[in-house]
């Protein structure tokens, strides 16, 4: 059974039109019968979902024991990610966290450099980021922060498709968590999106095309 932010996530992505079904093309090539996109929770209401989503499997790596010091969103969509997530986690659960971005180019002028927020330095920083399919902008993010003093310790997307990466039988998440060893958590996964269609009369249509991608693609 999902839990109530895992539905109320994906019922918005629906009706935001972030989550899609059909026929899409991936970066990677492949033809697949979903597509996801965090840029669609453009919206205050939306916005907040998706941020209350985050926050809900931030808190439980907390619980466990996990120190975290700052978040930081990548650009650009992370960068009203962040921020929101960091509102809902201090209003709704007393947890105050710092958090910063970076700048596509460096800024030569005023307070310069390429980060933009809560100083990283010295910091264990949670990334947060939307759906990870090869894993390049997150590597790009790791880099950054490394070379910034910070020690980047998890990363927490929207959407894991829990699908293999080249010739890994490991998806991009498990494959990251591995190399960097990092702690990785996902608002939903593939998993998550079958068990929640499952229940959706109107979108049972999908299932079998759902199904046939995760047996030819899935981790």
């Amino acid at each position: 059974m999902l839990a109530v932010y895992q539905n109320r996530f994906l019922e918005t992505a629906l009706a935001v039109n972030a989550l899609k079904f059909g026929e899409f093309t991936l970066k990677s090539g492949r033809k697949s019968p979903y597509f996801f996109n965090a840029g669609a929770f453009a919206d205050g209401q939306s916005l907040a979902v998706m941020a209350q989503a985050y926050a809900a499997v931030i808190k439980q790596i907390l619980s466990e024991g996990l120190k975290v010091d700052l978040l930081f969103g990548p650009a650009y969509k992370g960068i009203p990610l962040v921020a929101a997530v960091a509102t809902v986690l201090s209003l709704q659960e007393g947890i105050h966290l710092p958090w910063a971005f970076n700048r596509k180019e460096e800024k030569a002028h005023g307070e310069g450099g390429m980060l933009v927020g809560s100083d990283v330095r010295g910091k264990k920083v949670l990334i947060l980021d939307d759906v990870l399919t090869a894993g390049t902008a997150v590597r790009a993010s790791l880099q950054l922060l490394t070379a910034q003093g910070a020690e980047p310790i998890a990363l927490v997307v929207a959407l894991d498709r829990q699908e293999k990466i080249g010739d890994s039988d490991l998806s991009a998440l498990e494959h990251i968590r591995q190399e960097r060893n990092l702690h990785t958590r996902a608002i939903v996964g593939l998993s998550d999106l079958l068990r929640f269609v499952q229940d959706k009369e109107e979108y049972c249509s999908c299932l079998a095309d759902l199904e046939a991608y995760r047996q030819a693609y899935g981790a």
